[in-house]
């Protein structure tokens, strides 16, 4: 009798399938993912492996592996006890186009006893067959670098047209469809009414402050919002970090920037690769600018406690024409004679720069003086704020316009209510269910936030947000009691609250301001002075203060 030899059968390998496409857009549409599936268990099949376990990257780059599915399936594939003994993609790229990245993970992956397989690729494990892989995922990453820098060219010339590229739109605004171009439909941002009045409600906050203060700081406006009830777009508290983006964004004066940072490093580009999309401003340029010198200039680190609380009256004021540089003060006589003398001639010398002295009673009495004779009067200051007065008839047009918009808007979300709640005494709706409550209190939320909007917007048109002649008046009588005469901290912190800066020169003195900030102070009709002292002062983007 023959013996017969008897083997003991060998278990099926385990596998695991894992599957990837690299858009959203081929993630919603469900274009790549079910293909692949069907060829991995198909693939398995023939093999007479079992499948035991699918992870699914949906619209994920494979330049990287920062894929929580792939991070996954490496953790459960090198961990003691692996639930299975191979790796099924399509096709090398579908793990990994960086080709370093790949072999790391393939050498990684093979300690632990786990082969990754390709259903397209299907190699070996012998040096040639290694060698066609590294090949492979070279050719990949070339590919995927071209293919981003293709896209990218593409999307600046979209930017470049004036078109929106996809990615969520700032707060205040809203992506529309502007055009349809064969089965691509075309966008752009618009202005979402609602949105929009908490913007300028923001920057109005920093300008001017709410009424009962002067112009607040961001972690002011941050507090005041949450304090008030508003919310950001997804409904969580406003922050600091998000609150000052928001207030830096160019956005908001009509200019959305394109191309400015790097994708993958985030790094900032040059300011010549920048693309800027023209949109419809929601802050009129002039206060935009204005907003980010005041940001500037309130930052804490450049205010010297001398300039709060100093005895001198042109501390922080007083600049040299020459150098720029601030003016110090040196004595004589010990002690009896005062002078204001440029800092860097006194510091470094003649070399730093020529410098100029000039007695300090006397430039305060100059500057004072002039102030007091050429600013603070009636006809001068009517005679700066004409501009600003001319524009109130254009702003009345404009809120007119905001006001039509948040009107709709409000309107809309009401007769959406009205028609939940018809359903309900119809009996056509349960007014138990879940879903239903919460879109009633989704609505009522919305119809909420659109009627503030809507009052705030109605408020600006009131009179007393107007400046009239008898603000103006009552704007000069305080300035004028309080910056020529009093204590000399006292008269400082107004004489600052209305000029920013007193440049020396040899031949003459220059006292520059800004029309803005006269605009606020005479609509408090001369209210405290606010803000944060500074070194900052040439901020001003077109240098166009009133000599």
């Amino acid at each position: 009798m023959k013996a017969v030899a008897v083997t003991a059968s060998q278990p099926a390998s385990r596998a695991a399938l894992y599957l990837r496409v690299s858009t959203g857009r081929q993630a919603e549409s469900d274009l790549s993912i079910p293909d692949q599936r069907r060829q991995g268990i198909a693939f398995c099949k023939a093999r007479g492996w079992e499948v035991a376990a699918e992870f699914v990257d949906a619209g994920l780059s494979g330049t990287d592996d920062k894929r929580p599915e792939l991070q996954r399936l490496l953790d459960l594939a090198t961990s003691d006890g692996s639930p299975f003994d191979v790796i099924i993609v399509h096709s090398f790229s579908r793990f990994a186009r960086d080709h370093f990245a790949l072999e790391y993970h393939v050498r990684r992956l093979r300690k632990s006893g786990v082969r990754l397989v390709s259903m397209t690729q299907d190699l070996g494990d012998d040096p040639m067959s290694v060698m066609v892989r590294q090949v492979f995922a070279l050719f990949d990453e070339y590919q995927s670098k071209e293919n981003a820098k293709h896209v990218l060219r593409a999307m600046q010339e979209n930017a470049r047209q004036g078109f929106w590229n996809g990615s969520a739109a700032p707060f205040g605004y809203q992506v529309v469809a502007a055009e349809q171009r064969g089965a691509k439909t075309k966008k752009k941002l618009a202005i979402d009414p609602v949105e929009a009045e908490t913007v300028r409600l923001i920057f109005r906050l920093l300008r001017e402050g709410d009424g009962t203060i002067g112009p607040m700081g961001v972690k002011a406006v941050v507090v005041w919002l949450n304090g008030h009830g508003y919310r950001t777009r997804r409904g969580a508290r406003w922050g600091i970090g998000p609150l000052h983006k928001l207030v830096t964004n160019p956005v908001y004066k009509g200019e959305a920037h394109f191309n400015r940072t790097d994708s993958k490093t985030r790094t900032a580009k040059p300011a010549t690769e920048h693309i800027i999309v023209p949109v419809d401003a929601i802050i009129d340029p002039a206060i935009f600018d204005a907003v980010q010198a005041q940001l500037k200039a309130r930052n804490p680190k450049v205010a010297p406690p001398r300039v709060v609380t100093g005895p001198i009256l042109l501390t922080g004021l007083a600049t040299c024409a020459t150098c720029g540089g601030g003016m110090t003060i040196r004595t004589g006589k010990s002690g009896r004679y005062r002078y204001y003398v440029c800092a860097a001639a006194a510091q470094k010398g003649k070399d730093a720069c020529p410098g100029r002295s000039l007695p300090m009673e006397r430039l305060d009495n100059v500057v004072t003086d002039r102030i007091g004779e050429q600013l603070l009067t009636p006809e001068r200051v009517a005679e700066l704020l004409r501009g600003l007065m001319n524009r109130q008839t254009k702003r009345d047009d404009d809120l007119a316009g905001r006001l039509t918009a948040l009107r709709a808007k409000l309107t809309d979300a009401e007769g959406r209510l009205n028609r939940l709640y018809q359903a309900i005494e119809n009996g056509i709706a349960d007014p138990n269910d879940a879903t239903l409550k919460d879109r009633v209190a989704a609505i009522k939320t919305e119809r909420d936030i659109a009627k503030a909007a809507f009052d705030r917007a109605v408020s600006e048109m009131r009179p007393e947000a107007r400046i009239t002649e008898d603000k103006i008046a009552s704007f000069v009588a305080t300035m004028r009691d309080n910056v020529l005469s009093g204590e000399t901290a006292f008269r400082r912190a107004w004489l600052r609250s209305v000029i920013d800066k007193v440049e020396v020169d040899d031949t003459e003195i220059r006292i520059h301001g800004r029309r803005t900030v006269l605009e606020r102070l005479v609509m408090g009709g001369g209210a405290a002075p606010a803000g944060v002292p500074s070194f900052v002062r040439e901020w001003r983007t077109r240098h166009d203060s009133n000599a």
